[in-house]
Formats: C-alpha cells, structure tokens, sequence
C-alpha cells in the first residue's frame, strides 16, 4: 500500500524531532529557535542539519534550511536534492522557499506557521505554484506545538 503523502511518515517525525532539538539549541545561543534536517527521502539518512545562525554569523541568510540545503548539497556533490526532504521547526521564508525550488527539494515538512513571513502556505504558496519549474509535496503541522512554544519561550524572554 502505498503510503498517504499528505500525512507524514515515520522518519518524517523523527527527522522533526531532531530539527526541534537543533531549535532549542539555537535558543540556547539567542538565536532565533528554528531547526532544520535534510535527508533522503527513501533511507532517512541525513545528509546535513543546522539551526539558524543569523546573530552569530552576522550573516542575514543564515536561516536554518539554508545552511542545511548548501551542506546538503556539498555533502552530495549535487545542487538537486529532488531525492531528499526537508524537515523544518517553521514555515520557510520566502527566501528559503526560493532556494527550495532551486535546489528541487522533493519534500518539505514543516512545524509552525508563520504569519509575518510564511512563505510556504501561509503569506504566498512558492513551493506549490505552478508557474515555477519545480514544485515540492509539503506536509505542514509536524510538530506545530513544541515549534511555535519554543519561539514563544524565546521572544517572551526576549522581550522581558
């Protein structure tokens, strides 16, 4: 039986799992609490993982899923990552989206959403948009809860 695309599998839920414990790590440092994991969709070996490393790397594009698509890529030798999913604690940005598309992620499955910059389903729907070249199967919600509580946790304390 072939399994339902829309729900996520197993190794989609580990693979989040792990991108929210690479977010808390980011918290840890004062950054931004998102994690990322990209893996092969088939064997779930993960090919790179990072958490957002904007403060740290005064760097503007040091998103998560950014840093984690090149070392992905690198890793592969390949910039086509169609073979691979991306398992992300937030909503991708529109910049991070667009790299998506380039690199022909096959998969994203993503946690919270995210109403200020969402660039997946929530502002705009890059990744789905049948005016572009390549498009990716997503999966949103995946860990909703614990992503959007720990960016809570960080801009509560962040303001306090």
């Amino acid at each position: 039986m072939t399994p339902d695309p829309a729900c996520p599998s197993d190794t989609d839920e580990a693979m989040m799992r792990r991108a929210l414990r690479l977010a808390e790590q980011a918290a840890e440092q004062g950054e931004v609490p998102v994690g990322a994991v990209v893996y092969e969709t088939e064997t779930g070996t993960v090919l790179a993982e990072a958490a957002n490393r904007r403060e740290t790397d005064r760097d503007p594009s040091a998103h998560a899923e950014f840093i984690a698509i090149r070392a992905a890529c690198a890793a592969i030798g390949d910039w086509r990552l169609n073979h691979c999913s991306l398992a992300v604690t937030l909503e991708p940005c529109p910049m991070c989206a667009g790299l998506i598309v380039n690199a022909r992620l096959g998969r994203v499955i993503y946690g919270a959403d995210d109403p200020k910059a969402g660039a997946v389903r929530t502002l705009y729907e890059i990744l789905t948009d049948d005016r572009l070249n390549h498009r990716a199967e997503v999966i949103g919600g995946v860990g909703a809860d614990e992503s959007a509580g720990l960016l809570r946790a960080f801009f509560r304390r962040l303001r306090s």
